[in-house]
């Protein structure tokens, strides 16, 4: 059985990627950082479906952390076989009123967690000459937001991340790519009132939010054996917001 570690995958993607990857067969690690009760309930449902899902804890921005993280991963499993980078959080304010702990904060999860993660795992996948590593990024990581300035660099880093490390990875059989999803309907866009996501979705050419299992099936084809020449990609979902 094939293992799997989903950060933030207690709620909205990473709930709906830990699922898809639970009914393809995988095992898998649901990291969270102060989430417990969520990310144990999640993995009893799944648990109770048949599947194999089991909480792990950590904060990400420290690497320690991390590499503690993917070493209780291996000594339960035996093995790690993917690794999906979707822990985040957001913040909409000015430029100039961001703190120094703020984008500490928002780089700390985003740029460095993924950092972090993925040294913690590469070594394990190189020896097996095999795996994947999909890592969440955002439309905004690739034009950028107003009035997000530290999580649209955050998520450009997660980019410039991704495409390195692929070109470097490749030649042992490790393939890392990137999700760049759009507005979805998770539980970020609780700061947004109906009249403001209305708005919001007037500007998508498809109209709508994604979905969280919308970016789960990207996610798992990235991961898969169809994707097995792809690498160092950014695939955007964003119902044509950004093209």
């Amino acid at each position: 059985m094939k293992t799997a570690i989903i950060t933030g995958g207690a709620g909205g993607i990473g709930a709906a990627v830990a699922q898809k990857l639970c009914e393809s067969g995988y095992s898998v690690a649901i990291h969270y950082h102060n989430a417990e009760e969520k990310a144990v309930a999640l993995s009893s449902v799944f648990t109770e479906r048949g599947f194999d899902a089991f909480p792990v804890r950590a904060d990400l921005r420290k690497s320690r952390e991390a590499d503690a993280m993917v070493q209780a991963v291996i000594a339960r499993n035996g093995r790690v076989d993917a690794l999906v980078n979707n822990a985040g959080i957001a913040k909409q304010q000015l430029f100039d009123t961001v703190s120094d702990e703020q984008w500490t904060d928002m780089t700390g999860v985003h740029l460095n967690g993924t950092f972090f993660c993925c040294r913690a795992v590469l070594p394990h996948l190189l020896r097996q000459k095999s795996g994947a590593i999909v890592n969440i990024a955002s439309m905004w990581g690739q034009v950028g937001a107003s009035c997000e300035v530290p999580y649209s660099a955050a998520k450009a880093g997660v980019i410039g991340l991704t495409k390195a490390l692929a070109k470097e990875a490749a030649p042992s059989g490790v393939r890392v790519n990137c999700v760049s999803p759009g507005a979805v309907r998770t539980a970020m866009m609780d700061a947004f009132s109906p009249a403001e996501i209305a708005s919001l979705c007037e500007e998508i050419p498809m109209g709508r939010l994604a979905e969280p299992a919308e970016i789960a099936e990207a996610v798992y084809f990235l991961l898969s054996d169809a994707a097995s020449y792809i690498t160092g990609q950014v695939l955007g979902i964003n119902g044509g917001m950004v093209t």
